[in-house]
């Protein structure tokens, strides 16, 4: 029997989806690996109209003793989730959460005011790192799997994990801050695209539509009621506007763990039979392109793109699932989102 050739990067299955060779496994699971080492030896490849490229990167920044971490602050390894792990967060988890999560809605508040043209993503990240030291908290980023930065910048056609690096914004240019931070033994996580300077009608269209989103799946969260419904939402929202809404990448249970095995999908995955629990907390963060949802990824291992090189933005808050509806955690003490 032949080898089954691989399709072309543009034409490959996400992470999550049913690997291309037809094996019912996960492509992650299966060709994944193989795929990445072929494009890996031809060199990185990036869209014909791709604008950001990689910079340079920064050494870590020191976060101090007395600062409670979490597990894999010094080793970078993180303890696998727990299939089955208790989702439902005792009232006593609840307050931390709360005080985690108003903490992360600070920093991205603060750090958004210092967007502008000429600033470069790492000024951006030595912004959050020092504001989530000044809280008494932790950059849950920071050497989580090895990840080098406070904070995660991702501009125009990158979709999430983009590295902080010497790169500048340009007018005209629209960036995602992601921040999360751990304190009181909870992470708080919470993120938002930004304007740099004179935007595009098309990108500013493009930013109100992925705030939309966001806010139609986060109006699905009620107890009794299956995750699908979030995904599901958000996809038709985005679909009115021909707008696609990425796969790959999903919302996930939060608290003491910064991932726990819950996903929550932006797209209507039939899979997402979990019901919703009050006490369950979890992100609701999509990820909503002007063109295909489909993603590639740059050699660091963590930046994604779009494959056709079109803008991205998302936008996240965490959420608590109460007795008959939800609670926005990650909202400033005044009430307001960043």
């Amino acid at each position: 029997m032949n080898e089954l050739s691989s399709p072309p990067p543009s034409q490959r299955p996400g992470a999550n989806e049913p690997c291309w060779c037809g094996s019912g496994q996960k492509y992650k699971k299966c060709h994944r690996e193989g795929d990445e080492a072929g494009a890996r030896s031809a060199g990185p490849v990036f869209p014909p109209n791709t604008r950001v490229q990689p910079g340079r990167i920064s050494p870590m920044r020191k976060v101090p003793a007395s600062i409670p971490r979490p597990e894999y602050a010094d080793t970078g390894t993180v303890s696998p989730p727990i299939r089955g792990e208790r989702e439902i967060k005792t009232p006593e988890e609840l307050v931390r959460m709360r005080r985690a999560c108003r903490a992360a809605a600070l920093v991205l508040r603060e750090v958004g005011t210092h967007v502008r043209p000429g600033v470069t993503t790492d000024e951006l990240d030595a912004v959050a790192h020092a504001a989530y030291i000044r809280l008494g908290g932790y950059p849950s980023t920071l050497n989580y799997h090895g990840y080098p930065k406070s904070l995660c910048t991702s501009v125009n056609e990158v979709i999430c994990h983009g590295i902080p690096d010497d790169r500048a914004l340009e007018d005209g240019d629209i960036v995602n801050l992601d921040i999360t931070i751990f304190l009181n033994g909870m992470h708080g996580d919470c993120s938002a695209t930004f304007p740099v300077g004179n935007i595009s009608p098309q990108n500013a269209h493009l930013i109100k539509v992925t705030h939309e989103a966001m806010m139609v799946g986060i109006a699905q969260v009620k107890p009794g009621r299956p995750i699908r419904d979030i995904g599901r939402a958000i996809e038709q929202h985005a679909g009115r506007f021909n707008m696609g809404s990425v796969r790959a990448f999903c919302g996930h249970g939060i608290g003491a763990r910064f991932h726990t095995t819950l996903q929550i999908p932006h797209y209507d995955d039939k899979n997402a039979t979990t019901i919703m629990q009050a006490g369950m907390t979890f992100t609701v963060e999509p990820m909503i392109t002007l063109g295909s949802w489909r993603h590639n990824e740059w050699d660091d291992g963590w930046t994604a793109v779009t494959t056709d090189g079109r803008n991205t933005a998302q936008f996240e808050h965490t959420l608590l699932v109460t007795d008959d509806g939800y609670e926005i955690l990650t909202l400033a003490e005044d009430g307001a989102a960043p």
